[in-house]
């Protein structure tokens, strides 16, 4: 009833929606970098959108696992060229293992990302903490003992599909048969400029705004999963007065005295004194998530009300896709009911 952590990876953590409620308490809610690529392996997978399991979060290179028992899995993010037992394994497609049998990943494909997220029917048997299976690694908090997987790990499965080929040849004819129609809104195509609000503009010179808007930055190789540092033409204040610490999200843009900004990302602190020159459209938060350092990145400015319609599209997409995966959930179902 276990994965077995053959080869760990570059960085390899389970993760989920993150666990909010807690930064007035300063907890950061961690939890995936690319939550779109998380929950759309969640769905996937067969399971439940009201219930909200951990994926494996894998960093630029793959591990290799061999499962101890049947489990259905899917792969979202980027492409690792992922194979199980020596047979291409496709993202986006729920594939039935069977016990014994090994995935390897490789590195990330060029220009195809940088995460990639494996989700397995029924989740990882991992203790939830403060309503999160997520792995803060700076504090060594949830997940799999609080820190990234290594090689010998051996991660319980929540729950194992039945060792019976009866039972697993019909659900494998079941995934066969299966048709998944993504919405467009769930895509992630790659945008040159990411989309943002703006926030403390007043605290900028006009040039700067505008700077902002216009050059394109590089990202840092300082750049992880608590923020992105990015380089380019240094903006500048009106003033260098002093701000008051206030609360921070994922995507929060602030600008610190060398005028270079920094996204905030999942593990980001709770509070922050530097100036916000504007917050990520959630949409968009998925595509600095899935570039690397090294890569070049702009800013596009829209108003809340449009941050706002882009969001409410993108759940839409999430409940049709969640609908029309009924007839998956219905077959890993009648796949344990025969165990």
């Amino acid at each position: 009833m276990t994965v077995h952590i053959l080869k760990p990876g570059m960085m390899s953590s389970l993760q989920d929606r993150g666990r909010y409620g807690h930064q007035h308490l300063g907890v950061s809610p961690s939890g995936a970098m690319d939550e779109r690529a998380h929950r759309l392996a969640h769905l996937l997978a067969g399971n439940s959108a009201a219930q909200d399991l951990a994926s494996l979060e894998i960093t630029l290179q793959g591990p290799s696992l061999r499962f101890d028992e049947p489990a259905l899995f899917v792969l979202t993010g980027a492409d690792m060229n992922a194979t199980l037992d020596d047979q291409a394994v496709a993202v986006l497609r729920p594939t039935l293992a069977r016990a014994g049998q090994t995935l390897n990943l490789q590195a990330a494909k060029p220009n195809h990302g940088a995460r990639t997220y494996l989700s397995i029917y029924g989740g990882f048997q991992v203790e939830s903490l403060l309503g999160s299976q997520s792995t803060h690694m700076r504090v060594g908090l949830g997940g799999f003992e609080g820190r990234a997987l290594k090689k010998g790990d051996q991660i319980q499965l929540a729950q194992p599909l039945p060792d019976d080929e009866t039972a697993l040849n019909r659900l494998q004819a079941e995934l066969d048969e299966l048709r998944i129609y993504m919405p467009a809104a769930l895509a992630l195509a790659p945008r040159e400029r990411v989309r943002v609000i703006l926030d403390q503009a007043d605290l900028f010179t006009d040039e700067s705004l505008a700077l902002f808007q216009s050059q394109s930055y590089r990202i840092s190789p300082a750049s992880e999963r608590m923020g992105y540092r990015l380089e380019g033409q240094p903006l500048q204040r009106k003033t260098p007065k002093e701000l008051l610490s206030a609360p921070t999200c994922f995507g929060t843009i602030q600008v610190p005295n060398d005028g270079q900004p920094i996204v905030l990302m999942a593990d980001r602190q709770t509070t922050g004194g530097y100036p916000r020159i504007g917050q990520l459209a959630s949409v968009d938060l998925a595509q600095i998530a899935q570039r690397l350092p090294g890569q070049n990145l702009g800013f596009e400015v829209i108003t809340l009300e449009q941050a706002h319609a882009l969001a409410t599209r993108q759940e839409q997409a999430f409940t049709r896709l969640n609908d029309s995966l009924e007839s998956l959930r219905k077959a890993c179902a009648q796949c344990m009911d025969r165990a």
